[in-house]
């Protein structure tokens, strides 16, 4: 009954409130109170005692002290430079790992074979087969023989044919035969430019068919690491080829 009656009593008690800042001393703001001044005094001696941390650990550091981090940086200019390593996968390869799986790529990868083929029985690769060193040997019983030897006589061609690999007539046939396909010199030059077009295609998708068989060994070496085999890297993952693991043997039942 005693606390009833106190706390009765407290009920018609003025309300202490704190004090606000005066009115000359409005320009600087609320007037901080105790719980402001906790809050701030903390946070200034975390920061010291994070800066006698340091400091204690800068003093006690062992120069001679070995850690793994040195491998792989160096100084430059007084600054300690991270070495950037060596991108395993371009940002291309990247995007094409994380969206699309091994099926849709060997898909893709097929489909460019094909298509490659394809070409190269269009352009026959003529102008490519030119540039090999290829080897024509001649037979002689004298010295004569072999001084008096012309390439175009022996070859039964014109002069203006003999470095010609390919499609290179006998001189009956360029008296007998007509001259077929196009003779207008800007028609040659069109066709000229679309041939080499075709060639550009044909790189293109050769490099690209090379790109995606080697996203999809990246894959499939991704897949078989999931195997709970014990293995051991042997060779790094590059660009164009995928990382090389060595499997514990495991006998199958």
């Amino acid at each position: 009954m005693a606390a009833a009656f106190k706390k009765a009593g407290k009920a018609g008690q003025r309300e202490h409130r704190e004090r606000a800042q005066l009115g000359c001393r409005k320009h600087l703001g609320i007037l901080e109170k105790k719980k402001d001044y906790k809050l701030r005094a903390d946070d200034y001696h975390k920061k010291q005692n994070a800066l006698r941390a340091l400091r204690r650990k800068a003093q006690e550091k062992n120069p001679d002290e070995f850690y793994f981090k040195m491998t792989r940086v160096r100084l430059q200019d007084g600054v300690h430079v991270i070495k950037q390593e060596e991108e395993e996968t371009t940002l291309e390869q990247q995007k094409l790992m994380k969206t699309q799986d091994l099926k849709y790529i060997e898909m893709k990868r097929v489909a460019e074979a094909k298509k490659i083929e394809r070409l190269k029985l269009e352009l026959h690769l003529l102008e490519a087969a030119g540039k090999h060193p290829n080897k024509h040997t001649f037979f002689f019983d004298t010295k004569k023989e072999v001084q008096r030897f012309d390439i175009a006589t022996q070859l039964n061609t014109a002069p203006e044919l003999v470095e010609r690999v390919y499609n290179r007539p006998t001189l009956e046939t360029l008296q007998k035969a007509t001259i077929q396909g196009a003779t207008n010199p800007a028609l040659l030059k069109k066709l000229a430019r679309q041939r080499k077009n075709r060639y550009n295609l044909l790189r293109q998708r050769i490099e690209r068919e090379r790109e995606l068989f080697a996203i999809a060994q990246k894959l499939q070496v991704r897949k078989d690491l999931l195997d709970k085999t014990q293995k051991v890297k042997v060779k790094k993952e590059t660009v164009n080829q995928p990382a090389i693991y060595k499997f514990q043997f495991k006998r199958k039942r």
